[in-house]
């Protein structure tokens, strides 16, 4: 049995998860959903699928919680879920798993089945390191993280250190190891183990990645500290989502409009930021579409230059505006270059600095710095790439290279063949 348990506190986790959930399907190939539940389990049942809730359940305010302490994003020292949480799902998850007959799990983001595989003798597959994966920080592609935070060193010392510490750290890595410990499983040796499977999907292409994927797939741990040694790269190809939801009947009349439209879509965000952004862009005199996932944001919805929707499909919104804007997680952009449409992207933590750094360098986006995400500078930076075309054809030929690949195809290729591998 296939057990994918995506984090619900993440719309891209919860998508992307759905997305290879629908892939195995279509092989006919059995396939259970659990989740600890969260903000976006409403989008597993909206959509219709089955699932089972694994411990404890997140509410929404724990889950906004989880995502200030991220990774990139909250204190190194912390580990986003406390000992009890981490000791009681990961015990929930084990019986679930052994009760279920579950070889393999496939998690978006869940970081508690990196012990509960162990314990229950399943392979674990992930996704969620995107293109945050050893021969990318080998050859030193990482860039410097923009956010303030981590403005006090040079840029040039920053980048260095996020080239090379990720296998040489344990950050985020104590609770885990504590309950580890107690319960019997494997440590987790530093910060790039903390977010790699057994097999590590890179749900990229080699075009915007920059490395072939030959090489990614010869890539092993061996004679390099601070990794699991069963662990194994595979592109994928893109995994975005295509939530099967109903386009609001006043937000399909405002694509309709001829005049060009900016679709602002920053979901894992405070409101105030949301505001900030949409203030800098309705400067220029065009439209606004907003995705309001998990906020309210009705008091700039003025029915005709702004319009703000719930969660929306995206996969149909991006196709009908010239810009996005997102914080540059993976699931946002690569919807917006499947569609090729150029994105202006306002990273909250350094694997979305990646991202955007990526698709900056094949001229298909701009990174924008927090700090001037609600100034003129933004307002600037929307209108030349509103105005210029080169980002639309950059972003058409990544577009190209999404057409002739199938990311959930290959996605469940890639987690059969780890299954058949597997005695019964």
């Amino acid at each position: 049995m296939i057990c994918l348990m995506p984090h619900c506190g993440f719309l891209s986790s919860t998508s992307r998860m759905l997305e290879i959930y629908h892939a195995l399907r279509h092989r006919r190939v059995p396939a259970r959903i659990a989740t600890h539940g969260g903000t976006y389990e409403r989008v597993l049942r909206e959509v219709g699928v089955p699932y089972d809730q694994v411990g404890p359940r997140m509410t929404e305010s724990r889950c906004a919680r989880f995502i200030r302490d991220e990774i990139g994003m909250g204190f190194v020292g912390q580990s986003m879920y406390t000992d009890d949480e981490l000791r009681q799902y990961v015990r929930a998850e084990v019986a679930y798993f052994r009760r279920h007959r579950v070889r393999v799990v496939v998690t978006g983001f869940t970081l508690t089945t990196l012990l509960s595989t162990r314990l229950a003798g399943a392979h674990l597959v992930t996704e969620h390191a995107g293109c945050w994966v050893p021969p990318t920080y080998e050859r030193g592609l990482l860039p410097a993280p923009s956010q303030r935070r981590f403005s006090f060193l040079p840029a040039g010392l920053l980048r260095r250190l996020s080239n090379t510490l990720p296998n040489r750290v344990p950050f985020y890595c104590g609770g885990f190891n504590r309950v580890a410990a107690e319960l019997g499983a494997p440590r987790v040796p530093s910060l790039a183990a903390l977010v790699l499977g057994d097999l590590t999907l890179v749900p990229e292409v080699p075009e915007v990645l920059g490395i072939p994927a030959e090489e990614l797939a010869a890539w092993h741990p061996r004679g390099r500290p601070g990794y699991r040694p069963q662990t194994r790269l595979r592109y994928s190809g893109p995994l975005y989502a295509r939530l099967d939801v109903a386009m609001p009947p006043r937000v399909a009349e405002f694509l309709r409009r001829p005049d060009p439209i900016v679709y602002v879509a920053l979901n894992s965000t405070e409101p105030e930021l949301v505001r900030k952004v949409v203030g800098a862009v309705r400067a220029l005199s065009v439209r606004v579409l907003v995705a309001a996932t998990a906020h309210d944001l009705a008091d700039l919805d003025d029915g005709e230059q702004v319009v703000v929707g719930g969660v929306l499909p995206s996969h149909r919104v991006m196709p009908a505006v010239r810009l996005a804007i997102t914080a540059g997680g993976q699931g946002s952009v690569q919807t917006a270059m499947a569609a090729g449409t150029p994105v202006l992207g306002i990273p909250l933590q350094p694997e979305q600095d990646l991202n955007l750094a990526l698709l900056e360098r094949v001229g298909a986006a701009r990174l924008m710095p927090l700090r001037h995400a609600a100034t003129s500078r933004m307002t600037a930076v929307a209108g030349q790439m509103l105005a210029d075309d080169s980002y639309r054809r950059a972003a058409a030929r990544i577009r190209a290279a999404y057409d002739r690949t199938d990311g959930p195809g290959n996605a469940a290729e890639a987690i059969l063949d780890l299954l058949e591998r597997r005695p019964a």
